[in-house]
């Protein structure tokens, strides 16, 4: 990823959203020098909100006894939403 301080982005924010969105690029935010912030591209974001979605509930599964098979399908839900979310039957 590339720094780029908050006044250049601002002089140019539409070159910087362009790089993001169709050339896949992101960029730090900096502000004197610090990191304050990021600019991904939307795929970029679902990626990484389903990252905590996906660790938040492996967190609560850990603290129920007698889960570890639904930790695992949980942990590798990514392959299964590329399989096209088909899977075995779960319902009650």
């Amino acid at each position: 990823m590339k720094n780029v301080p908050v006044a250049t982005l601002k002089s140019r924010l539409s070159e910087f959203i362009a790089k993001s969105a169709y050339g896949r690029e992101r960029f730090i935010i900096t502000r004197r020098n610090k990191p304050v912030a990021a600019l991904v591209n939307l795929e970029d974001l679902r990626l990484i909100e389903q990252q905590e979605e996906q660790q938040g509930l492996v967190s609560v599964i850990g603290k129920w006894k007698g889960f570890e098979e639904v930790e695992e399908a949980i942990r590798d839900l990514s392959s299964i939403r590329k399989s096209g979310g088909v899977g075995r039957d779960v319902s009650f």
